[in-house]
């Protein structure tokens, strides 16, 4: 298994192992994340591999840097734009409070370094589609 999809799993084992958010969720491990918008009714946490980065910092040591996306989805039903934005983008930082200091069980050598939240939420889907979609992107680096 490589190393980005190593971490990503372990991600996820982190965020189910959490019981301290104030919305429900299973996160699950994706390479292909497409859902159905009736599968959207609850909320969809997926974790993607993203890529992989390999860079000298010296001689005999290199850094090694493994990104993750995470997609947090739902449908907005009732709930007007501004609603969901507020609501489903408290948990969107929730996770970002939980993972920015969480050590991962599985894979203790990785370390976050970056999270960003881009975008915060896709504007096409809440009107098309009157869905909530957020995306963090969370670097992991370890050193070799």
């Amino acid at each position: 298994m490589s190393t980005v999809t190593t971490v990503a799993k372990a991600v996820v084992a982190e965020l189910n192992a959490h019981e301290g958010f104030a919305m429900a969720f299973t996160a699950v491990y994706s390479v292909k994340p497409s859902f159905d918008l009736t599968a959207l009714e609850t909320i969809r946490v997926v974790v993607v591999p993203k890529s992989y980065e390999i860079a000298s910092i010296s001689r005999a040591a290199s850094k090694y840097v493994a990104t993750v996306d995470i997609g947090i989805m739902k449908r907005i039903g009732t709930m007007t734009p501004e609603e969901a934005v507020d609501t489903l983008g408290d948990l969107v930082e929730e996770i970002i409070e939980f993972l920015k200091h969480q050590s991962l069980s599985d894979f203790p050598a990785g370390q976050v370094v970056g999270i960003t939240n881009d975008p915060l939420y896709i504007p096409d889907h809440l009107t098309g589609q009157r869905t909530f979609t957020s995306v963090l992107t969370i670097q992991y680096a370890m050193l070799g």
